[in-house]
């Protein structure tokens, strides 16, 4: 890629951003009144980061850019693999679940030892999954370790 490109992606990101922002916006108002913290919030947040992101490679591209070849072209496709598939197993097997195989595949992948990666991807998941559903309210999916 060079700088017209970085500056392209930036203007496709930014398009999205903004498209997701909105769509995060459209939720309606709970039975009750709004809520300080309700299902828009974390949307939008990465909305704003991406927008950010997405103004900063419009405005300083990289004049230098390469695409990467061999292996880390290779590391990077494993990785969008491995997102695509959490994505699919988000629902059937839960956060906790499909979160602790993403993290610790991806943490895996990028050096550290099966068992550390592991370790790190669940105490990510069971940190994360505890602070949104009781801290924040936010409840997320509980696939297979969902009690009923």
């Amino acid at each position: 890629m060079t700088g017209a490109g970085d500056r392209i992606l930036g203007l496709g990101l930014l398009v999205l951003a903004v498209a997701y922002g909105w769509a995060a916006q459209q939720w309606p108002e709970p039975f009750g009144g709004a809520e300080g913290v309700g299902p828009e919030t974390f949307p939008t947040i990465l909305s704003v980061v991406l927008v950010a992101g997405s103004l900063y490679l419009m405005i300083k591209p990289d004049p230098d850019a390469r695409w990467p070849v061999g292996k880390s072209a290779l590391e990077l496709a494993i990785s969008v693999v491995v997102l695509v598939v959490y994505t699919m197993l988000l629902e059937p097997l839960g956060f906790v679940i499909s979160t602790t195989l993403a993290v610790g595949t991806l943490s895996w992948r990028m050096g550290g030892t099966p068992l550390t990666a592991f370790m790190t991807g669940l105490i990510s998941a069971v940190v994360v999954f505890v602070l949104f559903n009781y801290g924040l309210g936010l409840s997320l999916p509980g696939g297979l370790l969902e009690v009923n």
